[in-house]
């Protein structure tokens, strides 16, 4: 599918149409290739429907900024910035370098407008497509609608009220305004009601295989019932949200797991690491409790297979690599660079007990010298001590989520790994969030002690419970996985949690965060270019 990058207010547009020429024996008709002026048959719109999960695993495994992961993730109450910082994260734990022209808070802007648009360009053609059935449109619709809804939901997490956008965008458009964040709301709602109604129901890749013959994960029903949680949440429509969560997990589709599987079953490890080892991902390999999984293949084995070099190893895997004795294996991470380190708070004073979440399967705490080479015999096999800046992000104790190691790349530069975008861990923390906040004290327990059951860890009771103790349940279960930004964005709950769990840290402190900081900033070039309509930004910036 043809990519349209929409920055809103651009003057310029990347289109495909038709000529305004009279027809002529020149004029092009290229039946072979896929655009908006030949998508009118079922493959046509179903490779413009992959195009937007491309465009999406694009935004995850964007490189350009080799910090990108750490913007959601320092400066919060979960992580900070190391002397490896590569610069686009800045501004996210120094908040006083926020401003308007910030280039992350641009970039994402960008890319989900861009998304919108393209799911938008999709549903403008199902409306005079003639070659698919309506059934087959009703699917495309339904899919198209989630991204689209997906994109709205992140885009008003992050900005708040923002310009409403309903079909494709084809040439300069100066007078955007912004919606108010109920019509914002009802729009996302609207569109993932209709994705729940009318997408597949969870079956082994919903009857499509990729180029290895392989179940694929496109979506389904539930994707939208668990964004639609999310979404009640955040709009104050508590019971709403425990109704979609409870559906998606009372449908029996998705199971905890609860036991060892997979590729290294039989190897070191147990059954919560299992989730995150390359090839124990998918719900075809095993990964019961996988709701939507967006797909990596080896592009030395599958052409195309990724989209961009993710950089999450390389963030969150220390640079143990540079201490003399050291290499680069599979049980360390692979090849790190440590750009940012989990909090104090994480790593001391976050898991109780013998919590499995806290084993060292999943949080490495201690490093060996592993490099074999005559050089270091001597320290062969003995633990690597902590001194100094090493503790920071060479030998600091890491998530090993992202972790892995190829042997044909030791550089270890792009990041083959599968990206867990929903699972049923997470519903039961929305569902217990929904509950707490009618009241629903004793389920809001019970549903917090699901997982803390499945992790051996102390159980919870009603005197523990509070908004606070569910935000720390999600960082236990979800740390590395979610975008801890959105999330106390959400919530709410930015600015005081980073600063009471995590302000002091010692070589990249949190400064300046204010309730300024709840939303990120319009980016000026937009408010900039847009001439015939005023785009506001939003206050303290």
């Amino acid at each position: 599918m043809k990519r349209f990058s929409i920055i809103l207010g651009a003057l310029s547009v990347f289109i495909i149409g038709a000529s305004s020429c009279k027809k002529s024996f020149l004029d092009e008709k290229p039946y072979s290739s896929y655009s908006p002026l030949t998508v009118t048959d079922s493959l046509g719109f179903e490779a413009s429907l992959i195009g937007l999960y491309q465009y999406q695993t694009g935004t995850l495994t964007w490189s350009s900024d080799q910090g990108w992961p750490s913007v959601w993730q320092v400066g919060t109450d979960v992580a900070n910035a190391t002397a490896q910082q590569q610069g686009i994260e800045v501004p996210y734990y120094n908040y006083a370098q926020l401003t308007s022209t910030d280039r992350a808070a641009s970039i994402t802007w960008s890319r989900y407008y861009a998304l919108i648009n393209n799911a938008n360009i999709i549903l403008d053609g199902l409306k005079s497509a003639t070659g698919i059935g309506p059934v087959g449109k009703r699917l495309v619709e339904a899919e198209a609608k989630f991204f689209r809804g997906y994109a709205y939901n992140t885009l008003a997490t992050l900005y708040g009220r923002v310009p409403i956008i309903l079909t494709s965008v084809t040439g300069p458009k100066l007078d955007f305004t912004r919606a108010t964040l109920d019509e914002v709301n009802n729009q996302i709602v609207s569109d993932l009601t209709f994705s729940a109604a009318n997408l597949p129901d969870l079956i082994a890749g919903n009857g499509r295989v990729n180029s290895v013959n392989k179940p694929v994960s496109r979506a389904n029903r539930y994707m939208a019932m668990q964004l639609l949680a999310e979404v009640y949440l955040r709009s104050g429509k508590n019971d709403l949200a425990e109704q979609q969560a409870q559906a998606v997990i009372n449908s029996s589709k998705f199971n905890l797991i609860r036991s060892r599987y997979g590729v290294r079953s039989s190897g070191a490890g147990d059954y919560y690491s299992d989730m995150f080892v390359y090839g124990n991902q998918r719900r075809y390999q095993g990964n019961s409790e996988a709701i939507w999984v967006l797909e990596q293949e080896n592009p030395t084995l599958v052409p195309g297979g990724n989209v961009d070099n993710a950089q999450q190893r390389r963030v969150f895997t220390p640079a143990y690599y540079a201490i003399p004795g050291m290499l680069p294996v599979d049980s360390l991470g692979g090849r790190g660079v440590g750009r940012l380190r989990l909090s104090n708070w994480v790593l001391y004073q976050l898991y109780k007990g013998n919590d499995i979440r806290n084993s060292q399967y999943s949080i490495k705490r201690r490093y060996y010298y592993n490099d074999p080479a005559p050089a270091y015999a001597s320290l062969y096999g003995k633990q690597v001590p902590f001194a100094g800046a090493d503790t920071l992000f060479r030998i600091c104790p890491a998530t090993l989520k992202w972790g892995a190691f190829d042997p044909n790349d030791t550089f270890g530069y792009a990041m083959i790994k599968d990206f867990i975008m929903m699972r049923l861990g997470e519903t039961y923390l929305l569902l217990a969030e929904a509950q707490f906040k009618q009241g629903k004290i004793a389920d809001a327990v019970n549903s917090i002690n699901v997982l803390r059951t499945r992790a051996n860890a102390p159980q919870a009771t009603a005197a523990d419970m509070s908004l606070n103790l569910i935000l720390d349940e999600r960082a236990r279960e979800l740390i590395a996985e979610e975008n801890r930004r959105m999330t106390l964005m959400r919530t709410g709950t930015l600015v005081t949690r980073s600063l009471a769990l995590n302000g002091n840290d010692p070589q990249k402190p949190t400064t300046g965060l204010t309730s300024t900081h709840l939303l990120l900033p319009i980016p000026l070039s937009e408010i900039q270019v847009n001439k015939d309509a005023k785009l506001e930004q939003n206050p303290g910036y």
